[in-house]
């Protein structure tokens, strides 16, 4: 099965697929994995893109859920504290500059920062799925193109 994965075109863009939904590694990750597994990088900026996506509806939808469901059980109590508190961090730039603040916490692509947060920033301050969805797609986009830039385009234009 492993071998699927990494020698063929479907696994290696399943692989890069599903990177890209991971927490923390998101599209940052998922987009130089893609192509070092042989990706063509457009095609890895493409999918990771598009993996990055897909839990964000999900976050926005259910978090709130979740983290009251979470806040039941002593274990389980402190770390939705935890989640609230990263999401209570950006408060301040949301508040202000609303959802131009929401696409900038997306589009660095610094730890801390992406559509996994930005998506827990626009379910915990309210902000609608309409609004946030486009919002945070925009900020994927952008974070990707700097990834790809940074990592790629010194060698796509040599």
């Amino acid at each position: 099965m492993f071998s699927w994965l990494f020698n063929t075109l479907a696994g290696k863009i399943l692989c890069t697929f599903a990177v890209s939904m991971v927490p923390v590694i998101e599209l940052r990750g998922a987009l130089p994995i893609g192509v070092g597994m042989g990706l063509d990088p457009l095609l890895s900026l493409i999918v990771s893109i598009i993996g990055n996506m897909v839990p964000v509806p999900f976050i926005i939808l259910f978090i709130r859920k979740i983290l009251d469901w979470m806040k039941r059980f002593p274990g389980f109590a402190r770390i939705a504290a935890k989640i609230e508190n990263k999401a209570l961090k950006h408060e301040g730039k949301i508040r202000k500059y609303e959802t131009i603040g929401l696409f900038i916490l997306v589009a660095i692509p610094l730890p801390g920062t992406g559509a996994w947060t930005g998506s827990l920033v626009a379910a915990l301050f309210d902000i609608r799925l309409k609004t946030a969805v486009p919002v945070i797609l925009a900020g994927v986009i952008t974070a990707g193109l700097i990834v790809f830039f940074i990592t790629y385009g010194v060698t796509l234009i040599v």
